[in-house]
């Protein structure tokens, strides 16, 4: 049966972990052994001639911290010893982070109170469920600083060591690699040729080379030919090339007469309750197939694993390896069996360290994180490169204009500059070969050839042979090399883990991929630092995929686009909570039918087409920086770069019959007979396309039909915040605009208002209106509804976006109840956008439901919420 679920609880400790090691670092220094402190101060940032960045040192010193100082321990044991103050951890100070707030506690740690015991005995149970029978450590630092050689790096430490003291059952004496695809295996492939010397002392490089053992399974028919018992071996894999796989169906005799070895056997790992682990169960007789790379692994000794891209690797698949889904992944499986089959040999897996780019999956902090190092502090310290962040507002169709104006900005910007004796590249992304083939290719060809820029400068990888040739998988290979001439990268699904390439300037992708992190990955590609100077990188999306790009920094790195803003910022995330009893209305919703009638044309009809709005039809650049995608730094009007279909007579009564199905003479006849005349109709479609969709045709189609509306009204009743699952809400807010209830100044207003303990307002305009209905003695509550506005709340309008004739959501600012019981709807609006289109749709759907409903819809201008005026 199932394991008893485990509260998951976040709580940074691999935090406290620095803190506590930063602040005893010379007693910790001084127990480590001679060769150990060595080879730390040979990488400290304080030596002149260190390789390592500070992060990938830091990350080193935790991982020495963990082996010699607390002796390769589990983590739930450090935890409680860390929690109790003993063995090790007696002299820590009390000195701790708030799990309330985030912020450094001076008086005390926060652990010690007593309302948050419980909490961290949630924590422990948490970190001890998902223990295994070797210590296991997650070590994240986001893309671009260099894992690769960080894991190089440690597993040289472990050698060495492993030399010196061979009886010692806490270091490595073979490591095993594990890479999810051949993409990152190759990438790996730098772990033997990367120079030693920038990261050993030179007195021991000599011993490496003569010792170090490389093998490489990156084919199906490789066999591992390390020698049984010996050491120092470094295998690299991809993980399908060892792991093990349920057997589903039972050998032919003549493989079971040619096979030279027993291949099946029963799961060791599964007989000793892990199936609580994996909260499943699963039958302990199972049957696995094994292979010759498996059962070669099983007898080498004192086995480091090594897990490149592990959140990739387990996949959900990281959630799931750590008990975090409903189901056992074979690599975790295949890891658990090494171990049981080593400790039955008599010797045993060390640990398992895994790498990854972000400690979260899924929002959820992974429970053995020891080590992290973020997106945001990577770009300001200059270890990436800076990215700004170019959307495109209406290029849904725009292919060859889109591609045309981030090519012709590229190729200004870089062009045939070097970058360390490199030149730099452009990554075009489609999101299938026949897309590529079929239309991107041809565009970018053409505007080459525009830009007298050779076609040699192409280079197209999609995964199938056929296109692709082994000389364009060679070339790729060596596009971070000062021989290539290739800039213009065309690419499908390349976006993920394991290209690196130093030399990458700029990423386009302005079509919609399938998979969601397909735009974060693609994007993070030209991140990589190069030269002595921070470049800044031009990443080229719609606007559909910058607002998929901020959803997926959020999942995936925790971040907000406002947390990567640039210094200075004053705003803080907040933890909103709800005050009880939960606010519950009632709301009519309308919902309305309609039936066509034909009518009866008449002639001389003015359509109005002059005095239509086409400035949402011109194409807007944003220039942005990705540590904030909220503040456009730069706007212009790139309009001229559209691609126009010139319509004759001919093809616009063509056109329009197609979409209503009416007779081509009839539209002629309607066309030439309106107010404007067939010419100057044809001028302005030629102008802007998008007129004869938006505009004409829906006009004729309102001068041939009637639409016959019918209504019904249905009452609900709703709360203004549902419960949040996690305890709490995340708000980014000014602290300047950020009211709190447990702020003495509203020790009188507090059964007036606050539906939530923390209302953080958009604008002055908000804040003041607030005050104002507070101190007003005809009201007598008050809500600020404007602030969860991502389906927290049930107390949100639809309303037809007039711009993108879509369904859309919007959440009024405020919820007033008058002395009466009366309620009002109030909104609080810039004087410049209360003319706006898309705010007079909101207010037009907001009234029907605020008169169905009883209620009173209020627009008031910011500058009259300013000057303190109210709803009376």
């Amino acid at each position: 049966m199932a394991g008893k679920r485990v509260q998951q609880v976040e709580f940074p400790f691999y935090t406290y972990l620095k803190l506590f090691h930063d602040q005893e670092r010379k007693k910790i220094y001084a127990s480590y052994k001679p060769l150990t402190r060595k080879f730390l101060n040979y990488n400290h940032p304080d030596n002149p001639t260190a390789f390592l960045r500070p992060p990938q040192f830091e990350a080193l010193e935790i991982y020495i911290f963990l082996k010699e100082f607390l002796d390769n321990r589990y983590l739930h044991e450090v935890f409680e010893d860390w929690y109790h103050k003993r063995n090790l951890f007696e002299d820590r100070r009390d000195i701790g982070i708030s799990l309330k707030t985030g912020t450094y506690d001076m008086f005390g740690p926060s652990e010690f109170q007593t309302e948050d015991r419980e909490q961290f005995r949630n924590i422990f149970e948490y970190i001890k469920k998902f223990k295994q029978v070797y210590p296991n450590y997650i070590y994240a630092l986001t893309m671009g600083l260099g894992k690769t050689i960080l894991m190089a790096t440690c597993i040289f430490y472990e050698f060495l060591l492993a030399n010196k003291y061979p009886e010692d059952k806490k270091y490595c004496h073979n490591a095993l690699v594990f890479a999810p695809d051949k993409t990152v295996l190759q990438s790996l492939k730098e772990i033997e040729t990367f120079d030693k010397s920038k990261v050993i002392p030179p007195e021991y490089i000599n011993w490496l080379d003569t010792h170090l053992k490389f093998h490489y399974l990156d084919d199906t028919g490789i066999s591992l030919n390390a020698i049984e018992n010996s050491k120092y071996n470094i295998i690299i894999s991809n993980t399908q090339k060892i792991i093990l796989k349920k057997q589903h169906k039972e050998k032919t005799a003549s493989q079971k007469l040619f096979d030279d070895y027993d291949s099946t056997y029963k799961a060791l790992s599964l007989n000793k309750g892990y199936e609580d682990l994996y909260e499943f169960t699963i039958e302990t007789e199972q049957e696995l197939i094994t292979n010759q790379r498996f059962a070669k692994l099983t007898r080498l000794p004192q086995l480091g694993i090594f897990v490149d891209e592990a959140h990739h690797v387990f996949g959900n698949k990281l959630a799931a390896d750590f008990g975090i889904g409903n189901a056992a992944t074979s690599l975790r499986l295949t890891i658990n069996e090494l171990a049981e089959n080593l400790e039955k040999a008599g010797t045993h897996v060390v640990a398992c360290y895994n790498y990854t780019g972000t400690p979260y999956v899924n929002n959820q902090l992974l429970p053995e994180v020891v080590y992290a190092y973020g997106l945001r502090e990577a770009i300001d310290k200059k270890y990436l490169k800076k990215v700004s962040i170019h959307g495109f507002q209406n290029v849904r169709d725009q292919d060859r204009a889109f591609l045309r104006n981030a090519i012709s900005e590229f190729w200004k910007n870089f062009g045939k500059k070097r970058f360390e004796g490199m030149l730099p590249k452009m990554a075009i992304f489609s999101t299938t070969i026949e897309e590529l083939q079929k239309e991107v290719r041809p565009i970018v060809e053409e505007i080459l050839a525009e830009l007298d820029i050779s076609m040699e400068k192409i280079l197209v990888n999609v995964g199938d042979e056929k296109i692709t040739t082994n000389d364009d998988l060679r070339e790729f290979k060596n596009l971070d090399t000062p021989q290539s001439d290739k800039q213009f990268i065309l690419l499908v699904n390349k976006g993920k883990e394991g290209w690196n390439c130093r030399s990458l300037f700029s990423v386009t992708l302005h079509r919609k991929p399938d998979s969601r992190i397909f735009v974060l990955q693609a994007t993070m590609r030209c991140l990589r630092s190069i030269g002595d100077v921070q470049e800044t990188a031009l990443v080229y999306l719609s606007d559909e995929n910058v607002s998929i790009l901020d959803k997926e920094l959020e999942e995936n790195f925790k971040v907000t686009l406002d947390d990567l803003k640039s210094a200075g910022d004053n705003r803080k995330t907040y933890q909103i909570r709800t005050v009880p009893p939960p606010v519950k209305i009632k709301l009519k919703r309308i919902r309305k039918l309609h039936r066509l009638e034909e009518k009866t044309i008449r002639k001389g009809i003015k359509l109005g087409l002059e005095e239509v709005d086409t400035t949402r039809y011109r194409i807007i650049e944003t220039e942005q920086d990705i540590r904030d995608l909220e503040r456009k730094t730069h706007k212009k009007d790139v309009t001229h770069i559209k691609e126009k279909r010139p319509f004759s007579e001919i093809t616009l009564v063509a056109e329009i019959s197609r979409y209503l199905n009416r007779s081509p003479v009839e539209i002629q006849e309607v066309l030439a007979t309106t107010e404007e005349g067939t010419t100057e109709i044809i001028k302005a479609i030629n102008e802007y396309n998008e007129l004869l969709y938006d505009f004409l045709i829906p006009k004729l189609f309102w001068m041939f039909y009637d639409l016959k509306e019918f209504k019904s009204e249905e009452e609900e009743e709703i709360e203004l915040v549902r419960e949040p699952k996690e305890g709490y809400y995340q708000v980014r807010g000014d602290e300047a605009l950020t009211e709190d209830i447990n702020d003495p100044a509203f020790e009188t207003y507090k059964s007036k208002s606050f539906h939530l303990d923390h209302y953080c307002f958009d604008s002055h305009p908000e804040n003041t209106l607030f005050w104002t209905l507070l101190k007003d003695h005809k009201i007598s509550k008050v809500w600020f509804t404007g602030m969860l506005t991502h389906g927290q709340s049930d107390f949100m309008i639809n309303y037809i976006d007039p711009e993108s004739h879509t369904v859309r959501s919007y959440y009024p600012d405020f919820l007033v109840q008058q002395e009466d019981g009366t309620y009002v709807i109030v909104e609080v609006k810039g004087d410049n956008k209360i003319d706006d289109a898309v705010v007079k749709a909101k207010a037009e759907y907001a009234s029907q439901i605020a008169s169905a409903s009883n209620m009173t819809y209020k627009i008031i201008r910011g500058t009259e919420a300013e000057r303190g005026m109210g709803i009376n």
